[in-house]
């Protein structure tokens, strides 16, 4: 994790649950009509097809009947492809680096976004990797700070979220951070 002092790094990620990771995301000012609802219903499909998938990684794969296997493998080369053209076809969000808890986000931005703390925003971003669709949250600006690199740091508290929103947010948000963990000890070498 990168070390950040700033107040608002404090005021979202401190005692909760975090993860940094590069992700498509943008953020404009303004407030937009409520689609939690929306975000919700993507976020606990999206639980349960990765559920499914890693219970599926828990067991041995060759007690699958081969068909099985194969239909998993053409499925996971559908969907990514399908994603592959819906990118093409729509304006993709910009790969970010971004730090996320339940309480809000930091992006890093190429440059100043122009909106001054306590402004009220829309967050758009693409919470699957192979699914190219986007929720919008809404989030009050806290702060924004030169990143030392060039760019901005720019600081995001969601406003007021549905509980089953919320719920389904953190759910995510931990399947994201035990995925960061499991590929940190695969690319750690054994100590043999």
């Amino acid at each position: 994790m990168t070390d950040i002092l700033h107040a608002a790094e404090s005021q979202l990620f401190d005692d909760t649950l975090s993860t940094e990771l590069a992700m498509p995301v943008a953020f404009r000012v303004g407030s937009a009509p409520g689609r939690q609802a929306a975000a919700e219903a993507l976020l606990r499909s999206l639980a349960q097809v990765e559920d499914l998938r890693s219970d599926d990684s828990h067991e041995e794969r060759g007690e699958l009947p081969l068909i099985v296997q194969r239909m998993d493998a053409k499925l996971d080369l559908m969907l990514a492809l399908l994603g592959r053209l819906a990118r093409q076809q729509g304006d993709d969000l910009p790969l970010r680096p971004v730090r996320w808890s339940r309480r809000g986000m930091r992006l890093e931005t190429g440059g100043r976004s122009g909106a001054t703390p306590g402004a009220a925003g829309v967050l758009s971003l693409q919470p699957g990797e192979w699914l190219p669709e986007a929720i919008e949250l809404p989030v009050t600006v806290l702060a924004e700070a030169a990143s030392g690199t060039g760019g901005c740091f720019l600081w995001l508290q969601f406003d007021a979220l549905d509980p089953g929103l919320e719920a389904a947010l953190e759910r995510h948000l931990f399947r994201l951070h035990r995925r960061q963990i499991a590929e940190a000890r695969r690319a750690r070498p054994d100590p043999a």
